[in-house]
């Protein structure tokens, strides 16, 4: 460990012969919030469950995951250590409650079953008593019926309120939230997101926020890491990354989203692009002569290696990785690409 909370290294993970994340690496530091986007299937859903020890029994994965005060790489750790740590050092909320919360459990037991898992000493009253303070502390009216419920009897702004109450039931270091306001209306997304916000702050707890809504980001968190096909392609201060993204995807994530100048202000604007995924013609890539403005050369046609982020064209040389500073980093074409090595 290098004094940080939480220490990924070249975390890889596969299916069969298919890699899905592809080396990663980042840290967390206590208190911190640190943004994961990417379009779907990018692997940020992945990353988050190897940090909690839950891929499914299919997938392999290599590299490390450092917690500290554990001396166990977690990256194939006995299960009974990532038992002992989800919960209480590592919380997540996940995407959709109903498919989270059980169905067939009354949410009290639910809540109080992970209270009990790692604090078997409390006595029966003293767990209901803990149990309706912490669905008390994440704002659900009435506690107690709360708690009598089950979870098809709650809305969904209230389900997702559970499943927060049980991620931070044990007051983890660590809380990582998957979407957890992509299903729910505006108002109610809203609410969640406050809750969240003041949850963590309150315990100084490190956020992993993994999202596609690039507002929610800039409003939640201090740093992003930008991912596309199992790759972190950039990464740094959100002020930096969204107010001069190093790398074309960044730059097309931007432009597709609903961030404007009257939210981040207009010196976060980067350059309009003409292009886009439909209309790859109008981009600033000169499609006819298959070059890239960044400095990449395009592969033969007809490749179906990874696609330029500006061209959508096949590029030789991704990633060509560079570092654009010590606190922040981008994979893009190098300004000199080295020639393609024979494939």
């Amino acid at each position: 460990m290098t004094g940080s909370l939480v220490e990924v290294s070249d975390l890889t993970v596969r299916a069969g012969g298919r890699t899905l994340l592809d080396g990663i690496g980042f840290s967390m530091n206590r208190g911190e919030r640190l943004g994961l986007i990417g379009e779907s299937g990018s692997g940020k859903s992945l990353t988050a469950l190897s940090l909690m020890g839950l891929l499914p029994d299919q997938l392999s994965a290599t590299g490390s995951i450092a917690l500290d005060g554990v001396d166990v790489n977690l990256v194939g750790a006995p299960e009974r250590l990532l038992t002992a740590l989800r919960g209480d050092d590592l919380g997540m909320v996940f995407q959709e409650p109903m498919t989270a919360l059980n169905p067939l459990m009354k949410v009290g037991r639910q809540v109080a079953e992970v209270i009990e898992l790692h604090d078997s000493a409390l006595s029966r009253a003293g767990r209901r008593e803990a149990v309706l303070a912490q669905l008390a502390a994440v704002d659900l009216p009435d506690p107690a019926r709360i708690a009598r419920s089950y979870p098809h009897e709650l809305s969904g702004g209230q389900r997702q309120r559970v499943l927060i109450a049980i991620a931070m039931a044990n007051r983890p270091r660590v809380l990582i939230c998957d979407e957890p306001s992509t299903a729910l209306d505006v108002t109610v997304q809203a609410q969640i997101l406050d809750l969240i916000d003041t949850t963590v702050r309150e315990h100084d707890t490190a956020l992993l926020f993994i999202t596609h809504d690039l507002a929610v980001v800039s409003a939640l968190c201090d740093r992003v890491l930008v991912m596309r096909d199992g790759s972190i392609l950039e990464s740094g201060p959100i002020e930096r990354v969204f107010g001069a993204p190093q790398h074309p995807y960044t730059r097309a994530l931007l432009e597709a989203s609903d961030l404007s100048g009257s939210t981040l202000g207009d010196r976060w604007r980067p350059d309009r692009c003409r292009g886009s995924a439909r209309s790859p013609r109008r981009c600033r890539t000169n499609t006819s002569s298959r070059s890239c403005p960044y400095g990449g050369s395009a592969a033969p046609t007809g490749d179906r290696g990874p696609r330029c982020g500006v061209g959508r064209i096949p590029c030789t040389h991704w990633p060509a990785r560079r570092s654009t500073s010590v606190a922040a980093s981008g994979s893009a074409w190098s300004a000199n690409p080295a020639p393609a090595s024979p494939r």
